[in-house]
């Protein structure tokens, strides 16, 4: 593995290479500061300009794009409320509540920190064990997929800031608005009421940003104004306590681990994973009870589980030729018009491309933790600005985002129907956070379940009689047994203090 470093670095430092790097993982950042427009619409707008570059070069610049838009979604997540991407969205949660307590600085370093060695972790991941990690990955059927999916909305209802119950209503409604559109199996429309607009279901990203965003700006609409940082903002002001400090770095390495894992299964990616880590967090924090207040757990956990599925989503792509999201399969694509083919024989074909580019994210993870860090600063400036201000520059920003994704006068419309949503289930104090993670989960679900029904003739004990599926299931099990149980020890402890 140090040979193949070795290799990676005497390509990944070569002025040039560097060169493409740095402006990757820079249009990045940039990107995942704006609201909505995402590194799949960025890359799409650069990849022509690639075909006239060196195949690596262009890779490693592509996908630097994709791993620093991840830095910088937390961005707007924690200063305003608005996931710059879909991975982000559940930092919204308790980063926004650090900056409303005065503690954006050390949110945003928290976050530039778990970034970091959430990446570094997946890349060394990518390193060692790429060819057994795709091997496992290859285990998992559509069984496992459905059971993995049914556990990750079954943990959904440990979002909830309040009851279980009001978690998992709000998971089903995202389900519910999930197969809205095609039916992949027998190609009917579901649920569109005459809007073929929404053949292709409902925008992710007008959802994200409705519920989250332009929620916010209507909750906030004729109140005083908050009170905000004055005077130049200190280092000493950004570094956390030492008590945040220490939080944190559990919840950074569980953050890792899941990330890392769902990162090599395709059709999962940094959404799903930062999502359970935050669920995760709310079981195992330290401070689990105050999560979703306001606590660096709630944002180190989910960005290094973000980051590190971000590096780790590589391996299925480059070892198998299997893209796990959208925007790996755009750089399959961009590698296939290089004359590039990804599979096993990449690294015996082409390894100082394979190698380069896992040594080009060592080396892209590092400039843009060095870049985030100095601009906390400016960034928390950003709160400067009054909020008459404010608001109507991120609402021209949020409808250029949204409407850029398709180029759809409809999707504009879904972004404000998802506000008034929002706003509404404010009002009412339910989770959107778990709408969302039904949203997303609920059309790979359903596909995977009848996928498993057909293969298997209908028995539905194709899913516990497989030794992977069969865990899975007894975990979901034992999730629900927890949350039955828990209210009925506590019921018993009053019982008995009485």
């Amino acid at each position: 593995m140090i040979d193949n470093l070795m290799l990676g670095f005497q390509v990944a430092l070569s002025w040039e290479t560097l060169m493409f790097c740095f402006v990757g993982v820079s249009i990045g950042m940039f990107i995942g500061v704006l609201p909505g427009v995402g590194p799949l619409a960025a890359i799409s707008m650069l990849l022509p300009l690639t075909y006239y570059i060196a195949p690596t070069d262009a890779l490693i610049m592509l996908a630097g794009i994709y791993y620093g838009a991840q830095y910088g979604g937390s961005v707007a997540s924690i200063l305003l409320r608005l996931p710059g991407t879909a991975s982000s969205a559940v930092v919204c949660i308790d980063g926004y509540e650090m900056t409303k307590n005065g503690r954006a600085g050390a949110a945003l370093f928290i976050s530039a920190v778990a970034s970091f060695i959430g990446g570094s972790i997946g890349i060394l991941l990518m390193s060692g064990f790429a060819p057994a990690l795709a091997a496992f990955a290859l285990r998992f059927g559509s069984q496992e997929y459905f059971l993995l999916m049914s556990l990750g909305l079954v943990a959904a209802s440990t979002l909830s800031e309040g009851s279980a119950v009001r978690g998992l209503a709000m998971v089903t409604l995202g389900v519910l608005l999930g197969i809205v559109g095609l039916d992949t199996t027998s190609g009917t429309m579901r649920f569109v009421y005459g809007q073929f607009e929404l053949m292709d279901g409902i925008s992710l990203v007008a959802s994200a940003m409705g519920l989250f965003g332009l929620s916010e700006i209507l909750a906030n609409i004729g109140r005083a104004e908050r009170r905000r940082p004055t005077g130049k903002i200190s280092l000493r002001s950004m570094i956390p306590t030492r008590k945040e400090l220490s939080d944190s770095w559990p919840a950074i390495w569980r953050g890792s681990a899941i990330g890392s894992f769902f990162g090599t299964l395709p059709g999962t990616g940094s959404t799903i994973a930062s999502f359970f880590s935050y669920a995760t967090e709310k079981k195992m924090a330290r401070n689990r009870a105050r999560i979703g207040q306001g606590i660096v757990e709630g944002v180190a956990g989910p960005e290094a589980a973000n980051n590190s599925a971000a590096q780790t989503a590589f391996i299925p792509t480059l070892t198998l030729g299997v893209p796990g999201d959208a925007v790996m399969a755009l750089l399959l694509g961009a590698m296939i018009v290089h004359g590039v083919t990804p599979g096993p024989q990449m690294l015996s074909n082409t390894p100082e491309m394979f190698w380069g580019l896992i040594a080009s994210f060592w080396l892209g993870n590092l400039i843009l933790l060095i870049f985030n860090i100095p601009m906390i600063g400016l960034w928390v400036a950003m709160l400067r600005i009054p909020y008459r201000l404010l608001y109507p520059a991120i609402l021209v920003l949020v409808v250029i985002g949204t409407y850029s994704i398709r180029y759809s006068v409809f999707d504009i419309y879904q972004l404000l129907a998802f506000g008034f949503l929002g706003y509404i289930l404010r009002l009412l104090h339910f989770p959107v956070a778990p709408l969302v993670l039904g949203l997303v989960l609920g059309p790979m679900m359903e596909e995977n379940f009848r996928r498993s029904l057909m293969l298997s003739d209908g028995d539905l004990s194709t899913f516990i009689t497989r030794p992977i599926s069969a865990v899975l299931f007894s975990c979901i099990v034992l999730v629900l047994l927890a949350q039955i149980a828990a209210p009925l020890l506590r019921w018993i402890q009053q019982k008995k203090k009485v």
